[in-house]
């Protein structure tokens, strides 16, 4: 029985016509970007164009501003450890949003480690940031901000805009990771004032192992890993041609068909939260409006997440998340929920279903009654 995957957070399969297009540089147009022949240059070509293409999406200023990596996490370690780094000279202070995905708080803590002074602005019970404590916690000498654009694990989009002008009238530069955000909605770098923004392929259904940080003009970091001069010297390795190449063209037909599928999922998504807060005891967590349009994400009274995931798992062929997958494998309550103000008990209990393209309205009934009946049986053999 083919089973209803929810878990697109964590993994997006490789959309065929992605596949297609960029097969042909693991076989046949394989050759290395910096070699200097033919076969090089096609190679240089090929990453050059899936640059312009990211470059796009975000309406970047140009392509020159788009630094291709291995992942997204790389990504926003070159952001805050390389920029930090960088520009110590002008200050040492960092900020984050206490909701940050753990490839940025990690890179921040390491900062903190090495003579950064680090604080976490707060965020309401939806998961907006509070704008008031940001500017109150900024200082000249806070060289670095670092704000989800919207989060995995609640969904919840932030006020970029706002963030950023805050940021830059009593502070420096403003990081946003935005992998989750990028190609559900509209994200543009110049618009929102954003000085470094991470984005990721494989949420966009192109390939793993491919990631990439944007850069504004005149904004100064250095690389966290040292070797050739690749990606400005600022990501040194051969370059992932298939990876960048599926990246690329991803990010073309995101751009293209973004706005319909986003409408298409979000009112699959409607449908899914009516239905699952007609359960006893169940709640959703985030934002109810300002959230992005494939994730419904829930809290139930007296359960575990990892029951409900695993229950769903192997009685009912249905794949969800508890949390995010990067931080899954610690039986510590989410940091997200503890900052939206949930107690650890009532952290435990959480749910995060997100949608994705092979996802379908008809769907809805059948995952609501599979919820349903493991959340009763969980509950009746639960001691609370």
């Amino acid at each position: 029985m083919r089973g209803i995957y929810l878990d697109y957070q964590s993994a997006c399969p490789v959309d065929p016509r992605v596949n297609e297009f960029a097969s042909r540089y693991l076989t046949e147009e394989f050759g290395n970007p910096s070699a200097l022949h033919s076969v090089g240059i096609a190679a240089r070509t090929a990453v050059e164009e899936a640059r312009a293409k990211v470059a796009e999406l975000i309406n970047a200023e140009d392509s020159s501003t788009i630094i291709f990596t291995g992942s997204a996490t790389e990504a926003n370690n070159i952001a805050i450890h390389g920029t930090a780094a960088r520009n110590a000279n002008q200050g040492k202070k960092v900020l984050a949003s206490a909701i940050e995905h753990i490839s940025v708080l990690n890179p921040m803590k390491y900062l903190q480690k090495v003579g950064f002074q680090l604080s976490l602005v707060p965020v309401g019970s939806f998961g907006i940031i509070d704008l008031a404590a940001l500017e109150n916690m900024l200082s000249p000498d806070t060289i670095l901000t670092s704000v989800i654009y919207a989060s995995p694990e609640i969904g919840t989009i932030e006020p970029i805009g706002e963030v950023s002008r805050i940021v830059h009238e009593k502070g420096k530069y403003l990081h946003v990771d935005a992998t989750q955000a990028a190609g559900k909605i509209p994200v543009d770098v110049q618009k929102d004032g954003i000085d470094l923004l991470t984005i990721s392929s494989n949420d966009l259904y192109g390939p793993q192992g491919a990631g990439a940080l944007y850069i504004k003009p005149g904004v100064r970091t250095q690389p966290v890993i040292f070797g050739g001069g690749q990606e400005r010297g600022l990501r040194p390795s051969t370059e992932n041609l298939f990876a960048l190449a599926g990246f690329g063209e991803a990010a073309r037909l995101t751009k293209l068909e973004m706005d319909a599928e986003s409408e298409r999922l979000r009112q699959i998504r409607d449908m899914l939260i009516g239905e699952i807060l007609k359960i006893e005891e169940s709640y959703l967590t985030g934002h109810p409006i300002r959230r992005l349009p494939n994730n419904a994400s829930f809290r139930f009274s007296r359960i575990e997440g990892e029951s409900i995931l695993l229950t769903l798992d192997a009685m009912f062929n249905i794949q969800v998340s508890t949390g995010s997958a990067c931080s899954s494998k610690t039986l510590e309550p989410s940091h997200v929920l503890l900052a939206i103000g949930l107690k650890h008990v009532e952290a435990h209990g959480s749910m995060v279903m997100t949608l994705g393209k092979y996802n379908t309205a008809d769907q809805v009934p059948v995952v609501a009654d599979a919820v349903k009946k493991t959340v009763e049986r969980l509950r009746s053999l639960s001691p609370l």
